[in-house]
């Protein structure tokens, strides 16, 4: 991240900012950083901590570690070259990608096979109840990510299409 410097800040999380960083062995990543104004953002970084490290799948991102210091909360995560899906669909001209009807079929299962999983397929059976455009992320190949577990709930019933409360971006919902 060079310190934070505000030239590699690639976007905003569900909870502050995030960072392009590069390791020690050269491998590039992507470093949230929890912002200080957040009031509910050191139990949302704890649950994001706890529901990405139990999971693995081709289409949920990657966490490669944490860093918890002092009033310092920090995600690693893997980099994803092509940022979010509402950056290639919405963004600036010189941000958006020209994205053909195959390689938007490919996203929209990529989606759907991270959803899958996160309801059906894995051990545990997770809602992420925020699921937009900015969440999903796209890796080198454009294949979807789904990104930031921040408001992620266990369904500790098995009932996995059902939220006890509303939560997320009201315009979605």
């Amino acid at each position: 991240t060079n310190n934070f410097d505000p030239e590699n800040k690639i976007g905003e999380g569900g909870f502050g900012p995030v960072y392009k960083g590069i390791l020690s062995d050269g491998a590039v990543i992507a470093v949230k950083q929890l912002s200080s104004k957040s009031k509910q953002g050191n139990r949302e970084f704890i649950n994001e901590i706890g529901m990405i490290s139990a999971l693995q799948h081709p289409n949920l991102v990657k966490l490669y570690g944490c860093c918890i210091e002092g009033n310092q909360l920090l995600l690693v995560y893997e980099y994803m070259e092509n940022n979010s899906l509402a950056r290639a669909l919405f963004g600036k001209p010189e941000q958006k990608l020209n994205l053909d009807w195959r390689t938007r079929m490919k996203i929209c299962v990529g989606i759907a096979r991270g959803l899958a999983y996160l309801h059906e397929e894995s051990r545990l059976k997770i809602v992420h109840r925020d699921i937009k455009a900015t969440n999903v992320l796209l890796d080198k190949h454009l294949n979807a990510k789904i990104s930031d577990f921040g408001l992620a709930k266990l369904d500790e019933e098995e009932n996995t299409h059902i939220s006890t409360r509303i939560a997320g971006t009201m315009l979605v919902l």
